[in-house]
């Protein structure tokens, strides 16, 4: 895999930056030091990016969450158009960052992406969206994001780093070729990655390449990308995977000695019962690939859609 490193935006205070209300921060080891060996991050901080000082009061949204203020939490003043003037043009700023992606900080009234705290009459509800955070995906829908509270979770961490990959894999393609003939090859090389996410938008996919030539060059590839982005955002699941995995297992069919069929199906069996991780089989069919030179399967970026020294798979 190529390990040159892809840019993705952060949440300054993630990075150890103290650049929060209190002086403080908000460092995550994982994001700094073991991803940050694959990702050049990009810091933001909203708050003090808008002209804000460190320390400083406490913030909140305040209001429908649909439209919520922003507003000091002990004195009132409200900054919503103070945060909202600056967040229009950072991300036009951002554009020339080209990200791939972008991780918020969890609950934050400025940048967190879901589930943030909205005061108003009736309580507190927990649906509101960070201003920057809604500003940024607004602009741009296709990127990922996450929040450092989610990635937490080992399924959603793998999701949104195997996008990421993707998203850089499709910068690449447009940078270097963007034809059609290299469309059909982008395609062919990320199959069964689509597979694992969503079947039915690799059967539309496929049919945007075989009639490629239908549609203006441009149109089609917006229109591959955003069902691409949309597709595997969508979870993997043990089942999923294992229908993949049995997928590749037939590309085997005249290779595989009996006793090598029989230990690769109880390997899949293993898996789907939840005795190891996908890693297991996932090491075993890259091994049959190398030793069979299986053309095809070779270019699969589902048997290494990020570099394995992430571990991603070993637990999920």
């Amino acid at each position: 895999m190529n390990t040159k490193k892809i840019r993705v935006g952060i949440s300054s205070c993630l990075l150890g930056q103290k650049v929060r209300y209190d002086g403080g921060h908000k460092l995550d080891h994982y994001l700094r030091d073991t991803l940050g060996q694959y990702i050049e991050w990009v810091p933001v901080c909203p708050e003090v990016e808008c002209g804000l000082p460190v320390p400083r009061e406490a913030m909140r949204l305040v209001g429908s969450p649909a439209a919520p203020r922003l507003m000091t939490s002990r004195t009132g003043r409200d900054l919503t158009e103070q945060m909202r003037s600056w967040a229009a043009r950072r991300v036009l700023e951002l554009e020339k960052e080209e990200l791939c992606g972008f991780v918020f900080r969890t609950g934050s009234p400025s940048s967190g992406m879901r589930g943030v705290k909205v005061y108003n009459n009736s309580g507190v509800i927990k649906q509101g969206v960070g201003m920057f955070a809604r500003q940024f995906m607004d602009h741009f829908p296709l990127v990922p994001v996450e929040d450092d509270g989610r990635l937490n979770d080992a399924a959603l961490r793998e999701n949104f780093i195997e996008r990421l990959f993707v998203f850089k894999q499709w910068q690449d393609f447009l940078g270097s070729d963007g034809s059609i003939k290299g469309l059909v090859k982008f395609h062919t090389e990320h199959k069964l990655l689509i597979m694992a996410h969503n079947p039915r938008a690799l059967m539309l996919l496929g049919r945007f390449v075989a009639h490629a030539r239908k549609y203006k060059r441009e149109r089609l590839l917006r229109h591959y990308f955003a069902v691409l982005m949309e597709a595997c955002k969508c979870q993997t699941s043990v089942k999923k995977n294992r229908n993949v995995l049995q997928h590749i297992m037939g590309y085997f069919k005249k290779d595989l000695s009996a006793a090598e069929k029989k230990e690769l199906a109880e390997v899949i069996t293993h898996y789907s019962n939840g005795f190891v991780p996908l890693i297991v089989p996932i090491t075993l069919l890259r091994h049959y690939v190398k030793k069979y030179e299986q053309p095809y399967l070779i270019t699969q970026r589902y048997l290494e859609p990020h570099p394995m020294e992430l571990m991603l798979r070993n637990h999920v």
